[in-house]
């Protein structure tokens, strides 16, 4: 059983309505991608937000630690606030994600019902929201979800691309 990461310090309750509070619950998903790099994960976060502004699951990848290919940040997440809630509908959520998801993972936004997904930078080879397929707004499934892409963006880009790089010249070095 995989647990997520808790950020030590943050707050537990703020209303994710508005664009500045959109940026601090993505900067806890952040936190959780520096955290999954760290472990030699690629780094993406994601966080559950209730619509009352509780925290509910915050998680980074866990696909190497756990040797599980749907240990993805926000899959993990996910499953963690719906423990959280007693319920896999997860109706009066925000996920916060750095990364555009997959179409794993935007399949299963869609399956928990989210109401709203908040994502950093784009993900132009495998992103399943907006660039490469539409999943989360797909208007032959069953639900749709209110999209915020963007936000905080350059800094999610910039996590992602320094990570690759890096791995990238220790691979040089080999």
């Amino acid at each position: 059983m995989s647990k997520t990461f808790q950020p030590q310090g943050q707050q537990q309750s703020v209303p994710p309505t508005t664009p500045s509070n959109d940026e601090h619950w993505m900067r806890v998903a952040l936190v959780a991608a520096r955290a999954a790099s760290e472990l030699g994960e690629v780094p993406v976060g994601a966080c559950v937000v209730s619509s009352d502004g509780t925290l509910l699951a915050v998680a980074g990848n866990r696909t190497r630690i756990n040797c599980d290919p749907t240990a993805h940040a926000e899959i993990v997440a996910l499953r963690e606030a719906a423990r959280q809630v007693g319920n896999y509908r997860l109706t009066e959520t925000i996920v916060y994600s750095t990364i555009e998801p997959c179409a794993m993972c935007a399949g299963a936004l869609v399956q928990a019902r989210v109401k709203r997904l908040a994502y950093g930078a784009p993900d132009e080879r495998a992103g399943a929201v907006a660039s490469v397929f539409r999943v989360c707004d797909a208007s032959s499934l069953n639900h749709c979800l209110e999209l915020t892409p963007g936000v905080l963006e350059e800094e999610c880009r910039n996590m992602m691309q320094a990570f690759f790089r890096a791995r990238r010249k220790a691979r040089i070095k080999e």
